[in-house]
């Protein structure tokens, strides 16, 4: 038994699935399946039965699930520790905020310096990638807050702040749409479109909005990050339909912003492990972080927050 198959065994209780386990900690899905073949062998007890081609658990795994989790804090709090002695010792604190790639150079700059002037004897570490990776980090104990869409789609976590928001259209200076108050599908037909790719939960709904008024949109560029967007559109590559929370804190010297229509609402959450100890550190923090979302600089929307 090693502690690769106890950490196997404790996603896939968590997920549900060894699919959803892989996805959690970064393997394929074979490799988590043979590391629960190799921890049912060592222990000589059968964890899951497979039930119209689901993994069910066994009465066995549900008695080790609670010694699982204590040895997955353990090593948490070890990994935690060295992260610390390597940062100065015990007199400094580390604080790890996962957030989304657009917000890693605009907002967090700004976020951090106002932080680390507060608590100078906190190291502050800011990941950056999609939703998902943010999620992943939060339940790997590499990030203690995250920036997360909502609902999320992981078990584990708690919702700490809510941000409502909806979509835009963003487009370049002195585009005629920009006379425009408001942009709808219908506006579009012709326009050359730069949007968030497919796999994105934003591109289904862009799409859901083309269908409803027939209108089959021209798109000219697939992206991957609202940054990645403002930026084409800066260009003058086409005009694009994204989040106005985050699309708040892209550049606006080239660009200008309509709200889109028919509405898209969008749901963000400032996020952290479920039953995570009560901190004041993450409570200062994730009031800085919804302060800054919702007070950005800029004219590309509103958004507003409540307490989760």
């Amino acid at each position: 038994m090693n502690f690769k198959q106890l950490e196997a065994f404790h996603a896939i209780m968590l997920s549900g699935s060894t699919t959803g386990a892989a996805e959690r900690l970064g393997l394929s899905q074979p490799a988590i399946s043979r590391l629960l073949a190799q921890l049912e062998e060592d222990l000589a007890l059968r964890l899951f039965v497979r039930e119209k081609g689901r993994l069910s658990p066994t009465a066995e795994a549900h008695a080790l699930l609670h010694d699982a989790q204590g040895l997955m804090d353990s090593a948490q709090c070890f990994r935690r520790h060295a992260e610390q002695l390597r940062l100065g010792g015990f007199k400094r604190r580390l604080l790890k905020v996962a957030v989304p790639s657009t917000l890693a150079t605009t907002l967090m700059p700004v976020l951090a310096r106002r932080f680390m002037q507060a608590h100078p004897d906190v190291v502050l570490e800011v990941l950056s990638g999609s939703y998902n990776d943010a999620e992943r980090a939060l339940l790997s104990r590499d990030a203690d807050i995250g920036l997360v869409r909502l609902p999320m789609e992981m078990p584990g976590l708690a919702t700490r702040a809510r941000l409502d928001s909806e979509a835009v259209c963003i487009m370049p200076k002195g585009h005629p749409l920009e006379r425009l108050n408001e942009v709808g599908a219908t506006d579009l037909i012709d326009a050359s479109l730069i949007l968030l790719g497919r796999q994105r939960q934003i591109r289904h709904d862009i799409d859901m909005a083309f269908r409803q008024r027939r209108v089959q949109p021209r798109v000219a560029l697939e992206v991957h990050s609202i940054s990645e967007a403002c930026a084409h559109v800066a260009q003058g590559l086409g005009v694009s339909i994204v989040n106005a929370l985050l699309a708040q804190h892209c550049p606006h010297g080239a660009i200008a912003s309509r709200p889109f229509r028919p509405r898209i609402a969008y749901q963000l959450g400032i996020a952290t492990v479920a039953q995570a100890a009560a901190s004041p550190l993450h409570d200062t923090f994730t009031q800085l972080l919804v302060e800054g979302l919702v007070l950005p600089p800029g004219d590309a929307g509103a958004a507003t927050a409540q307490p989760a």
